[in-house]
């Protein structure tokens, strides 16, 4: 057989070859001659092949406080991927002027939005633009952060022009009110202007926060797996993370038939959130970090007979993960359960954080 139609059993140095001749028979002028009947699925396998093995291209819609922070993240992604994505991340700026000059020239020469995030310099890869149709029309993925009152008026100028196999990713937060009433989510509003598939990305995170690099969460909603997993490169770093879900994988795995639904009411996220910010648990934790006192002298200063759960529960969990050689797959209860015994130090848990494996 052909060897351009074997890919999936061929080895990788005939794999790279192959993927080149794909390449070379998509040359515009080159024509494939003898094989009328292989003639146009080579064609279509050659395009595919240039298609997917060409870096990404990335625009930004927005450059406010939550734009610019974006894209201190994604200019550093793209530049570290080439491979992936170009590394020019065209950034769309609302033109406007700060101290006698242009927005735009103040980010292009400085490399810092001294309006929006003053303090924080961006990556000298991402390039402001203030025609929304020279930044975004060759895009490949678009980023849309911007208020959501001004999203109809400033997405106008793109619909029908964008890639038709252009995909979108909606930070925007808020409704949109339709003329008849009710509400309508800002994913629906994009998809519905510029008929364009969106995901969603939302999270428990400030855009400050996010510029000066602490740690954060972040969840991303996609409808099909590769765009999302674009996305999470163009976001992910040490300190922004996507996802943890360590109490739903123990629950899962040893207390099956569940709901999810379950981790919603009063007796699950609400319960963790009270507890983190009160209790006795909580109280004691932060005197823990602050003196590195021991927990046992702690309670009984603090707590007036009282005893603590928390380690108690943690040290509980650990017997069973042990037994059950699962310590690596729940390194979050691990890392708890050593810290109150003072294996590991509280410093430590961050960086558990981000090496955890639901962010990998």
């Amino acid at each position: 057989m052909w060897p351009v139609l074997m890919f999936s059993s061929l080895k990788i140095p005939v794999l790279n070859k192959a993927v080149k001749f794909c390449q070379f028979l998509n040359t515009p002028g080159i024509k494939i001659y003898n094989i009328p009947v292989l003639r146009k699925g080579v064609k279509q396998l050659a395009t595919s092949f240039h298609s997917s093995m060409t870096p990404k291209k990335v625009c930004i819609v927005g450059s406010g406080n939550w734009g610019s922070a974006i894209a201190r993240l994604v200019g550093y992604n793209a530049a570290r991927l080439p491979d992936r994505f170009n590394p020019t991340v065209n950034m769309w700026v609302f033109e406007e002027k700060v101290n006698g000059r242009n927005l735009t020239e103040i980010i292009n020469t400085d490399h810092e939005n001294v309006k929006y995030l003053p303090g924080r310099k961006l990556p000298e890869n991402v390039v402001a633009v203030p025609d929304i149709s020279d930044a975004a029309l060759d895009a490949d993925l678009l980023i849309f952060v911007l208020p959501h009152q001004f999203i109809k008026r400033s997405c106008a100028p793109l619909c029908g022009k964008l890639k038709p196999d252009a995909k979108g990713i909606s930070l925007v937060k808020g409704f949109a009110t339709p003329p008849g009433g009710g509400v309508k989510l800002i994913s629906e509003v994009i998809q519905s202007e510029l008929n364009l598939p969106i995901s969603v990305l939302m999270g428990a995170n400030l855009a400050n926060e996010v510029a000066d690099e602490k740690f954060c969460e972040t969840t991303i909603g996609a409808t099909e797996p590769g765009v999302g997993e674009d996305f999470k490169l163009l976001f992910q770093t040490s300190n922004f993370r996507l996802g943890l879900k360590e109490m739903i994988w123990y629950g899962e795995r040893f207390y099956p038939g569940g709901k999810l639904s379950t981790y919603l009411e009063s007796c699950g996220i609400a319960d963790l959130i009270t507890t983190c910010y009160g209790g006795r648990n909580r109280r004691v934790s932060e005197a823990f970090v602050r003196t590195r006192k021991p927990l046992v002298e702690l309670e009984a200063e603090m707590l007036n007979g009282q005893k603590l759960q928390g380690p108690e529960t943690a040290a509980e969990v650990n017997i069973l993960l042990t037994r059950e050689g699962l310590e690596d797959k729940f390194p979050l209860f691990t890392m708890v359960h050593r810290i109150c015994t003072g294996e590991q130090t509280p410093e430590q848990l961050i960086n558990c954080l981000r090496s955890h494996p639901a962010n990998l």
